[in-house]
Formats: C-alpha cells, structure tokens, sequence
C-alpha cells in the first residue's frame, strides 16, 4: 500500500477550513486514495466590519451569527491589509500558527487559494530559507523540511517587508500557478509579481475567475499532480470554460483585504 501523502490546504479570505473542504468536494473525492488533503483554520476570526463585499447568503448565516456562534460558519483570514493592500496585521501570527501545525505532522506539500495560496508560496519560500525569521524556528531550527511542491491557485505575492526578506530573489519550490483569465479579484498584474520571485513555475490558466476550478478535467489534473508533481502531467486546458457552482468561489469583491 503506497504511503500516505498529506497536502496542507490554506483557505481563502473569508473563508475557513470546514468551507474550503466543502467547497473542494468534488477535488477531494477525486484524489487517489493515498492523497489526504488537511484543511486547517487561519487564526484571524474576521468581525462584519472586515469583511468588505462579504454576501453573508453565501455562508447560509448572519456576520454576525457566524463570526460568534457556529465555528463551522466563522470567517477567518490570514491576515488584515492595508488600502494599498499591505499586510497590516497578522502576518506574524499566521506564520506562527503554521510553524505549530508543520510541528504536529509532516506534509509532501501545500495547496492554497487567494490570500492562502499568498501564504502557501510564503510558507514554501520560508521551509527553504527558514532562519530569514527566527521566530519561526523551534529551538534552533525548522519545524518542517522544505516542500515537494507548493499550489497557488490565484496567488499573489504577501505586500509586507518580512515577505520580501523571506521571498529575497526567489524561491526554488517547484510551485503550480493555477490563474484565471476573468479573474477581476487577483489580476495579471499581481499574479506577476508571485511569479517573478518563483524560480520553479508551472503555469496553468483556466477559463473563468476567482476560483479553484473544479471541471474533470481539472480535477483530474490536480488529482495526478499532487500523486506525482515531478511526473509528466498533462496540461488540464481544453478550451472548456471552468465553472464556479461548486461553490469554490470566494465571497469578496475587488475592494477587498486581498
């Protein structure tokens, strides 16, 4: 029986681990049987107030009933930004939350979406170059070797000091940039900026906007990427537009902490 192989799964804004797992059904049902993905939980708990353009219809509650009373319902984000979309607050608290989680377990790699496939290519930068920040060492030394590889599906690169030491030049994890060509949320232009520092690319476009697709095709690919990210995986592009009913979308508009 092959070995498992754990994929750490970073949600996006707004979101949460119960939601991203969810929203991800079809992908998880999909994977080899060998492949676990771990949805984990951003530490920020998000108030009304953060959540701009946030539709509360799309969680089946109230803000304000989700952010107090159901953990199943709670918006939760990595971190808070500034209008010019400067990491603010929280940064080092992700980072710490993840450095306690790599603790607890080891993973082939990471898969994230928006703010978390931010964090996912600055947590894979961070496994290769780890003593850039000390507090994220554990006596000394990292709490997880580097990854096989990292997913980033409408990624951007973190907009902080700390991410750019971490980032420095670039990053050698081999890492899928999975991008979306109506994608009004995450746009081409900071795409560009995570794959300028991402030395190890692979680059694959589907045909809609700011979500994990979710068509066969891609769930096929993902499934065969994440069984061998080295292998000969075909390019999952058919020319068929990818659609959100899934439900993988995230709730956010433009304006928003992205």
């Amino acid at each position: 029986m092959a070995a498992t192989r754990k994929v750490l799964m970073l949600h996006g804004y707004s979101q949460n681990g119960t939601m991203f797992s969810k929203r991800l059904g079809a992908l998880r049902k999909a994977m080899d049987k060998n492949i676990e993905m771990v949805f984990i939980d951003a530490p920020m708990v998000l108030q009304p107030v953060d959540l701009d353009g946030y539709t509360p219809s799309e969680l089946g509650s109230s803000a304000e009933n989700a952010a107090t009373s159901d953990p199943a319902l709670t918006p939760r984000g990595w971190y808070m930004a500034n209008p010019d979309r400067t990491a603010s607050k929280g940064l080092k608290e992700a980072l710490q939350t993840l450095r306690d989680v790599l603790l607890r377990d080891r993973y082939v790699g990471v898969f994230g979406f928006s703010q978390g496939a931010a964090m996912a290519a600055l947590l894979a930068a961070l496994l290769e170059k780890p003593h850039t920040y000390p507090a994220f060492l554990v006596n000394g030394e990292p709490p997880h070797p580097p990854f096989q590889f990292c997913v980033s599906v409408s990624g951007f690169k973190v907009n902080h000091p700390l991410a750019s030491d971490i980032f420095g030049q670039s990053y050698a994890t081999p890492t899928l940039h999975v991008l979306g060509k109506t994608d009004v949320i995450v746009v081409e232009e900071r795409s560009r900026a995570l794959l300028n520092v991402s030395a190890n690319a692979r680059v694959e476009e589907h045909e809609g906007g700011h979500f994990v697709p979710s068509i066969v095709s891609w769930r096929r690919f993902f499934r065969d990427y994440l069984s061998n990210p080295s292998g000969d995986v075909p390019s999952p592009s058919s020319g068929a537009i990818s659609q959100s009913n899934s439900g993988t979308s995230t709730p956010i508009t433009p304006g928003s902490n992205l």
